[in-house]
């Protein structure tokens, strides 16, 4: 009986080791890039972030994830402006993916004066609910 009783604990242990949940997997915005260029009166913001840690379906041999990202805009005077781009990407392919690219890009009109911004990425992996916060600082009028 002892012995019946230590295999399985052994086994109980060993599949707990080997199993991955996904809820031990953390969504991570990484590489967060920001650039501004000038059009003019108005300026284009382009910003770029890698995502990985979200889940995935899979059906019909394919993998798809949907994330939604908002952007907040730091000004030069420390003010917040919230959701200045929204955006909700879904994601479908073969291969499970192990990260994948986020990107936005908006016009700031003329009133938008020169000086360091920071750009802030707010991801949601609508699969999981998980969520993610990354920035990246351009200068704008430069």
């Amino acid at each position: 009986m002892k012995y019946i009783a230590g295999v399985l604990l052994a086994i109980t242990i060993f599949l707990s080791a080997c199993s991955k949940k996904q809820d031990d997997v953390k969504l991570t915005a990484y590489s967060t890039e920001a650039f501004a260029y000038g059009m003019g009166d108005s300026s284009e913001v382009d910003g770029t972030t890698q995502v990985k840690g979200f889940q995935q379906d899979q059906k019909n041999g394919f993998y798809s994830a949907t994330l939604s990202y908002d952007i907040d805009l730091i000004t030069p005077k420390g003010d917040t402006l919230k959701s200045i781009s929204s955006r909700v990407v879904d994601k479908r392919q073969k291969e499970k993916m192990s990260d994948t690219q986020l990107d936005a890009q908006f016009d700031l009109g003329p009133s938008y004066k020169k000086g360091k911004y920071k750009l802030i990425y707010r991801i949601t992996d609508k699969l999981s609910g998980n969520t993610a916060v990354a920035s990246a600082d351009f200068d704008l009028g430069d």
